[in-house]
């Protein structure tokens, strides 16, 4: 299905109604200070018949890269005149991220494969995940403005340059872990499918976080020194970023908020224009962007245009109606936006990298398996345990063998766990905070409509293959002597499995039948 595009409404052109109105601000279009753009927008989406959002929870997803295309979304765009934020959207994909697990052209969502996201403490730019909620902005750095209002003691604008002077502002540089609340939601979706959202549920596996180095200002010394600080009913900080963003047949600017108490610890929310020692890419909200330690992604709003101080959180769909995290009770049948709570910090998780599920493993006693682990909320990794029977018995990674401690990132680590047994055994893999919490033991456990934090222990089956093991050993040495290998799992032999005089020999010593005589 596709929607008739349209160049004028009423007579009017496109793009007279939704001008890119700020020069050197390409593919901005403002919503939230145009009340009667956003209405006619309303009316024009009204008119047209959208694609369904693509089934891909009852059913397999594609085998593709990208694995799911945005319809629905692009198609909102292009029913407004905006086809070029889709077109120069994927062509800054192409160009900034050619190599990641493409989960979503458009808005572009992104994972970063697994082999490069063990590589070190540090995800390189190229390779760090995205999680977009519109289309990607083009934004002339010496254009760049944020403007500053809402419950301030003085609204103001500033420039990059300005906001870049150590002069006027303290720079600071940060090493942080962002993280998707929809990381791992795969796991979710396989076994109790959820909500079915017309912005796609993206079917994030293990790698929607990553780690950088972020350079820039502290928001608490940018509200003080610029706006003279905030005013005493001011409870929230709104930020309002550049990309257009569709719910429900309106439109709107990707607003989030978090709480005031966040921004007043010390140097917990960035304003960042550096990522790694490099400027910010575009797909990750060049010039400036809002990195918020310890909380879900969604908060660190890309492409920032204005920040406000408000009395209550924002109302923005994002923040009020989304990321809410819902009883196992709610679901289609009864969810309403008030009934679960936002999420904000991120519980202690952790994953298996590698081995891969399903994997056929050939060991000596032992298997190795490396992974990663977090915990958001000004907690940190302490400890990480690997099951190798699916949750009775633990074994903890030795500290030479994590990561170093960050206040605000993540730990990488490794293990080898003993291992004796044969055949399908599950691994599962858990985490221990500086707060002594740790991760559900089972996926039901964390289960939520929404399908966000998928917080329980990782879990991988890996098909075991004991080389000591004397006939395991006899076997393995039949395959190598035929140049066969025993990989696949699946793939049948083609030797005889036994040579039929040992077979008869064990047959009449140990008889299948049981004896009739006394």
């Amino acid at each position: 299905m596709s929607t008739t595009i349209a160049a004028s409404f009423q007579g009017v052109p496109l793009s007279q109604l939704f001008p890119e109105q700020k020069e050197g601000w390409r593919g901005y279009i403002e919503w939230e200070n145009e009340p009667k753009r956003k209405e006619i927008a309303a009316r024009i989406l009204k008119t047209k018949k959208f694609t369904p959002s693509p089934e891909f929870q009852l059913e397999p997803l594609p085998k593709t890269n990208p694995v799911l295309i945005g319809h629905r979304w692009k198609e909102y765009h292009a029913a407004l005149g905006l086809q070029r934020i889709v077109d120069i959207s994927w062509q800054t994909v192409l160009k900034e991220k050619p190599d990641m697990i493409h989960l979503l052209d458009f808005p572009y969502n992104g994972e970063t494969p697994r082999k490069p996201l063990m590589q070190g403490k540090l995800t390189d730019n190229k390779l760090h995940f995205v999680r977009n909620h519109g289309g990607i902005p083009d934004i002339d750095e010496d254009k760049y403005e944020l403007e500053i209002g809402g419950l301030v003691n003085k609204h103001c604008r500033i420039s990059l340059k300005d906001l870049k002077d150590p002069a006027k502002f303290p720079q600071i540089t940060m090493t942080v872990t962002l993280q998707c609340s929809g990381t791992r939601r795969i796991e979710q979706i396989q076994e109790y499918p959820g909500e079915g959202d017309e912005l796609i549920q993206a079917p994030w596996g293990e790698g929607a976080i990553g780690t950088a180095v972020y350079r820039g200002v502290s928001l608490k010394k940018v509200l003080k020194i610029a706006s003279g600080g905030i005013q005493p009913e001011a409870k929230h900080i709104e930020f309002i970023a550049a990309d257009t963003y569709f719910k429900k047949g309106q439109v709107f600017n990707y607003a989030v908020s978090v709480p005031y108490r966040k921004v007043r610890q010390a140097d917990e929310v960035l304003l960042a224009w550096e990522m790694n020692g490099e400027p910010l890419p575009k797909i990750h909200g060049f010039p400036l962007r809002a990195v918020i330690t310890g909380v879900i992604g969604a908060r660190s709003a890309k492409w920032i245009t204005r920040i406000n101080a408000l009395a209550e959180p924002s109302l923005a769909p994002v923040q009020s109606q989304e990321y809410i995290y819902y009883t196992p009770q709610i679901g289609k049948q009864n969810v309403q936006y008030s009934t679960g709570f936002s999420i904000q910090n991120m519980p202690v998780s952790s994953a298996i990298i590698f081995p891969q599920d399903k994997e056929l493993i050939v060991h000596d006693g032992a298997i190795e398996l490396t992974g990663w682990s977090y915990s958001g909320g000004g907690n940190w990794v302490e400890r990480v345990e690997v099951s190798p029977d699916g949750g009775h018995i633990w074994y903890a990674v030795k500290p030479e063998d994590l990561t170093e401690k960050h206040y605000h990132a993540w730990r990488l680590w490794k293990i080898r766990v003993p291992v004796d047994a044969e055949g399908w055994i599950e691994f599962c893999v858990r985490a221990w905070d500086s707060s002594c919490n740790t991760e559900p033991t089972f996926v039901r456990s964390a289960w939520n409509w929404d399908l966000h934090v998928t917080s329980s222990a990782h879990r991988i089956k890996l098909y075991s293959v004991n080389k000591t093991k004397p006939a395991t050993a006899a076997r393995l040495a039949q395959f190598a002597a035929r140049g066969e290998s025993i990989a696949p799992l699946t793939r049948p032999s083609e030797a005889s499995l036994e040579d039929m005089t040992a077979f008869v020999e064990a047959m009449r010593k140990y008889p299948r039948e049981p004896r009739t005589e006394n």
